[in-house]
Protein backbone atom coordinates (compact mmCIF):
# COMPACT_ATOMS: atom_id res chain seq x y z
CA UNK A 1 0.00 0.00 0.00
CA UNK A 2 3.06 2.43 0.17
CA UNK A 3 3.34 2.56 -3.65
CA UNK A 4 -0.15 5.15 -3.38
CA UNK A 5 1.47 7.36 -1.06
CA UNK A 6 2.00 10.56 -1.46
CA UNK A 7 -1.59 10.49 -3.62
CA UNK A 8 -2.98 9.60 -0.08
CA UNK A 9 -1.94 10.23 3.13
CA UNK A 10 -0.75 7.92 5.84
CA UNK A 11 -3.13 8.97 8.47
CA UNK A 12 -1.52 5.78 10.91
CA UNK A 13 1.46 4.18 10.34
CA UNK A 14 2.19 2.27 13.17
CA UNK A 15 3.46 -1.03 14.42
CA UNK A 16 0.50 -3.35 13.69
CA UNK A 17 -1.53 -0.58 12.01
CA UNK A 18 -1.81 1.56 8.46
CA UNK A 19 -4.23 3.48 7.09
CA UNK A 20 -4.70 5.65 3.79
CA UNK A 21 -6.40 8.82 3.66
CA UNK A 22 -7.42 11.15 0.61
CA UNK A 23 -7.56 14.64 1.99
CA UNK A 24 -9.21 16.45 -0.47
CA UNK A 25 -12.63 17.88 -0.50
CA UNK A 26 -14.73 15.68 -2.91
CA UNK A 27 -18.35 15.07 -3.22
CA UNK A 28 -19.99 11.69 -2.99
CA UNK A 29 -23.63 10.82 -3.24
CA UNK A 30 -24.45 14.12 -3.63
CA UNK A 31 -22.49 14.72 0.41
CA UNK A 32 -19.62 17.46 0.43
CA UNK A 33 -16.72 15.69 2.20
CA UNK A 34 -13.13 17.08 3.43
CA UNK A 35 -11.79 13.73 3.02
CA UNK A 36 -12.25 9.83 2.13
CA UNK A 37 -10.74 6.75 3.26
CA UNK A 38 -9.12 4.11 1.09
CA UNK A 39 -7.33 1.51 2.61
CA UNK A 40 -6.19 -0.36 5.64
CA UNK A 41 -4.82 -3.06 7.51
CA UNK A 42 -4.90 -3.98 11.03
CA UNK A 43 -2.71 -7.19 12.47
CA UNK A 44 -5.25 -8.71 14.72
CA UNK A 45 -4.34 -11.93 16.70
CA UNK A 46 -5.27 -14.39 14.38
CA UNK A 47 -5.96 -12.54 11.10
CA UNK A 48 -4.93 -9.64 9.47
CA UNK A 49 -8.00 -6.80 8.80
CA UNK A 50 -7.71 -5.33 4.85
CA UNK A 51 -9.89 -3.19 4.30
CA UNK A 52 -11.02 -1.61 1.37
CA UNK A 53 -13.49 1.03 0.98
CA UNK A 54 -13.66 1.99 -2.33
CA UNK A 55 -16.86 -0.94 -1.86
CA UNK A 56 -18.50 2.10 -0.03
CA UNK A 57 -18.30 4.37 -2.92
CA UNK A 58 -19.89 2.41 -6.05
CA UNK A 59 -21.33 -0.90 -6.38
CA UNK A 60 -18.78 -1.24 -9.29
CA UNK A 61 -16.07 -1.88 -6.67
CA UNK A 62 -17.33 -5.32 -5.52
CA UNK A 63 -16.35 -6.65 -9.02
CA UNK A 64 -12.75 -5.78 -8.41
CA UNK A 65 -12.39 -8.68 -6.36
CA UNK A 66 -12.48 -12.31 -7.47
CA UNK A 67 -13.82 -15.63 -6.00
CA UNK A 68 -10.42 -16.47 -3.72
CA UNK A 69 -10.00 -12.82 -2.52
CA UNK A 70 -14.25 -12.97 -1.83
CA UNK A 71 -14.28 -16.18 0.31
CA UNK A 72 -12.66 -13.60 2.92
CA UNK A 73 -14.70 -11.00 2.98
CA UNK A 74 -15.95 -10.74 6.52
CA UNK A 75 -19.03 -7.50 6.49
CA UNK A 76 -18.99 -4.86 3.69
CA UNK A 77 -15.55 -3.87 3.80
CA UNK A 78 -13.12 -5.88 5.73
CA UNK A 79 -10.80 -9.14 4.66
CA UNK A 80 -9.56 -11.60 7.09
CA UNK A 81 -6.34 -12.58 6.01
CA UNK A 82 -4.78 -16.12 7.67
CA UNK A 83 -2.10 -16.98 5.59
CA UNK A 84 0.32 -15.34 3.22
CA UNK A 85 -0.94 -16.45 -0.11
CA UNK A 86 0.72 -15.54 -3.39
CA UNK A 87 -2.24 -15.48 -5.35
CA UNK A 88 -4.68 -13.61 -2.63
CA UNK A 89 -1.97 -11.12 -2.56
CA UNK A 90 -1.67 -10.67 -5.93
CA UNK A 91 -5.60 -10.56 -5.98
CA UNK A 92 -5.38 -7.38 -2.90
CA UNK A 93 -2.59 -5.63 -5.17
CA UNK A 94 -4.85 -5.84 -8.10
CA UNK A 95 -7.66 -4.59 -6.26
CA UNK A 96 -5.74 -1.36 -5.01
CA UNK A 97 -4.87 -0.76 -8.18
CA UNK A 98 -8.27 -0.54 -9.40
CA UNK A 99 -9.61 1.23 -6.74
CA UNK A 100 -7.03 4.03 -7.01
CA UNK A 101 -7.74 4.20 -10.56
CA UNK A 102 -11.70 4.49 -9.54
CA UNK A 103 -10.47 7.49 -7.27
CA UNK A 104 -8.53 9.20 -9.93
CA UNK A 105 -11.28 8.79 -12.12
CA UNK A 106 -13.76 10.41 -9.77
CA UNK A 107 -11.14 13.61 -8.69
CA UNK A 108 -10.67 11.92 -5.14
CA UNK A 109 -7.05 11.63 -5.26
Amino acid sequence: MKKYEPAFIARLDLEGRYELWSEKEVFIAGKKRNEIAFAAIIIQSNYVGFYYMPIYTTEEAKAFFKPELLKLLKGKSCFHIKKNEPLIMEQIAASLEKGFELYKKNGWV
